[in-house]
């Protein structure tokens, strides 16, 4: 992402009405029973923070990685009202794939944010036993939606491929309760015998 991409999503945080604090995805929360309560978590692409502070209350070590300074001045805030801790990366993993923060992870949760070269490395810096959480909006989400663009967009039946090597634990496509034609994917990296 170049400098005036990161300007763009300052302004974008910046924009927001944040007098409402911004709560989990409701599909990320019925997900309780398949994820670890205790290990380090990387909350990919997090914005102001709304998976990271669920998942920091949960018990675990949560890293979010973000381009936007706004967003993640949200999420200390986020985090600092909750009483849990956040470590805070600012990267830009689009023009540098190498600010994604080292693994091993227990959890690593990516919520529309599409960058297809760095899913199958999310799913490398999984711990053994450990659960990628993803979800993206697909092409068919256009017919209700003009964003996000076509670039951002999974074709249908694309997102599995991205679990290769992890057990699919979750594989779901459709217009789903947040009104979007999502993706969402839930797959777990064998555990050691």
């Amino acid at each position: 992402m170049a400098t005036d991409d990161r300007g763009r999503w300052n302004e974008r945080w910046r924009a927001r009405d944040h007098t409402v604090a911004d709560e989990p995805s409701t599909w990320l929360v019925s997900l309780a029973p398949h994820l670890p309560a205790r290990g380090r978590a990387l909350d990919v692409a997090g914005g102001a923070g709304r998976h990271a502070v669920w998942l920091a209350r949960r018990g675990l070590d949560v890293t979010l990685v973000d381009v936007s300074d706004e967003a993640l001045a949200l999420a200390d805030r986020a985090a600092a009202a909750a009483g849990v801790p956040l470590a805070l990366v600012r990267g830009d993993l689009d023009a540098d794939p190498d600010a994604l923060p080292a693994g091993p992870w227990d959890v690593i949760v990516c919520f529309h944010y599409l960058d297809r070269p760095l899913l199958p490395r999310l799913a490398a810096a999984l711990a053994p036993g450990g659960v990628l959480v993803f979800c993206q909006p697909t092409r068919r989400n256009l017919e209700r939606h003009p964003r996000p663009g076509p670039a951002h967009l999974l074709d249908e039946g694309e997102a599995a491929a991205f679990a290769r090597g992890l057990e699919i634990v979750v594989s779901e496509e459709g217009w789903l309760d947040e009104g979007r034609h999502e993706a969402r994917l839930v797959a777990r990296r064998a555990r050691r015998p």
